[in-house]
């Protein structure tokens, strides 16, 4: 499967977006280099995708924003997460983790488990 081609499940770009932002500040660009890096260049967030997310957490409260400097000097809109922001990236995580592990073992199964009230015994 082509890495770039991976697509994300409803609430991933949030969460994503969320802990991009756990240790400080950032404009979009960076937001989008951060989950690209951090995923092994698996997960490529385009601006069309990333933008309306922007709008949406922040229409939420989840972010705030303001206007600054890039790296190389360019005007950029810079995003924080807020204080209930940084409550929903702790809930986020510990929800995508259950489901990641559920996943998982879905996916490591090497035989059928038993229905329930069938075990053996």
């Amino acid at each position: 499967m082509d890495p770039a081609r991976l697509e994300f499940f409803r609430g991933t770009l949030d969460v994503l977006v969320l802990k991009a932002l756990a240790w400080g500040p950032l404009h979009g660009y960076a937001i989008t280099g951060f989950i690209r890096r951090q995923s092994d260049e698996a997960l490529l967030v385009e601006e069309g995708t990333l933008y309306p997310a922007l709008w949406r957490l922040e229409s939420k409260g989840l972010l705030d924003s303001e206007w600054g400097l890039s790296e190389n000097n360019r005007k950029a809109k810079f995003y924080r997460l807020t204080p209930r922001g940084r409550r929903q990236l702790r809930q986020e995580t510990t929800t995508w983790q259950a489901y990641a592990a559920a996943v998982s073992k879905v996916l490591a199964a090497t035989q059928p488990r038993p229905a329930l009230g069938q075990e053996a015994g």
